[in-house]
């Protein structure tokens, strides 16, 4: 008999994250199956053999993606040929949607049924996967407590199976242990900042969340400051005077007064370990001004869609500049000030909305089931 083998695809460093957490829990139901896919060291350390890596693909926005479309094509063509071995019994796909929406529909042409954990963010542009969703993934483990009604109405098989944040977060140090870990002084106030995962991203941020932090000194000359980036990209010592801390993002919330941070899932990170926090984001004038078009959300951070309303400032753009966020900024480092407590209440709520703990262990379940 042939050993069955399931294939991943991750391609960013929070779904290597959340794969992996996945892997570690199927491994104890389904010890036998083969992994394989496209992850980064996490997945790696589970025993999952990469056929790429993570890292080489991790880009976002439209011009990014024209520039990564070589290493992307032959990316496809061999996650084609290892289908067409027949061995593929499940394809599981974690978020990156602009690639993971052609490889559901390759694995569909082959008969090959796709479970898509964190799906494309449907609700705020891109509507017209809905259909592509509903046409070629037999099931979707979604992380936000309004998506699967929104996906049932439109005929997807969907499970809120919570958030894997919940479960990173369950066990974080007091603030006294994280600045210690760290080397902070905990009597004086911590601002952390989160310029993004991807080289791009980074590249993009990186000059004026310095200024930002650099404004904030002036003002209050006692702030510590604090980078968060992982392991694979660089920081410019250049541009960045700050001690830079690696792959340690919940330690560095924890240790925090507040936080600086990228649109996407840091802000959520930020919420569940109750750090206050503004929110900043920049791409290229061209992929901003097609995502203009196409969302339609008054906010863009993921802990002001879940909460609903505006918890944490957002600053877009041209309005990403430190004489715009200081003053945001300056009332959350001020441990008495009622704004600061106000967002503390708000993060609060945000994270009853995010479920219970468990979502790696019904993430797995799913694929139990779907792997005869």
């Amino acid at each position: 008999m042939s050993v069955k083998e399931v294939m991943i695809v991750a391609g960013e460093p929070s779904g290597d994250m959340h794969a992996a957490a996945m892997v570690e829990a199927l491994r104890v139901r389904r010890p036998e199956l083969r992994l394989v896919g496209v992850g980064g060291g996490r997945l790696a350390s589970q025993g999952v053999e990469l056929l790429e890596r993570a890292e080489r693909i991790a880009v976002i926005g439209f011009v990014e993606v024209i520039r990564h479309l070589p290493i992307l094509r032959r990316l496809m063509a061999a996650l084609r040929a290892r289908m067409d071995a027949g061995h593929v019994k499940l394809v599981i796909l974690i978020d990156y949607p602009g690639f993971n929406m052609r490889v559901a529909r390759e694995a569909k042409r082959r008969g090959i049924p796709v479970l898509y954990y964190i799906t494309p963010q449907v609700w705020a542009w891109h509507k017209s996967r809905v259909r592509a969703i509903r046409e070629t993934v037999a099931k979707a483990a979604v992380i936000l407590p309004f998506e699967e009604q929104l996906l049932r109405d439109a005929g997807i098989d969907a499970t809120f199976v919570g958030s894997p944040l919940i479960d990173a977060t369950q066990s974080l140090p007091s603030r006294e242990a994280a600045c210690a870990a760290l080397g902070l002084n905990p009597a004086r106030p911590v601002l952390s900042l989160f310029p993004g995962s991807r080289a791009g991203e980074i590249g993009r941020h990186l000059v004026d969340f310095v200024a930002t932090a650099q404004a904030v000194l002036r003002a209050c000359p006692d702030v510590q400051v604090i980078v968060s980036a992982p392991p694979t990209v660089q920081i410019d010592a250049a541009i960045c005077p700050f001690p830079v801390v690696r792959d340690s993002s919940h330690m560095v919330f924890r240790a925090s007064t507040a936080a600086m941070c990228k649109s996407g899932t840091t802000t959520l990170e930020s919420a569940l370990c109750g750090c206050p926090l503004v929110v900043a984001y920049r791409t290229s004038a061209l992929t901003y001004a097609i995502a203009r078009r196409l969302v339609t959300l008054p906010n863009i951070a993921l802990v002001n869609i879940v909460a609903d309303r505006r918890v944490a400032p957002e600053f877009i753009q041209d309005e990403l500049r430190a004489d715009r966020v200081v003053p945001a900024l300056l009332p959350l480092l001020d441990v008495t000030s009622p704004e600061r407590a106000a967002m503390i209440e708000s993060l609060i709520e945000v994270r009853r909305l995010m479920g219970e703990p468990g979502a790696a262990v019904r993430v797995a379940t799913m694929v139990d089931e779907l792997v005869a």
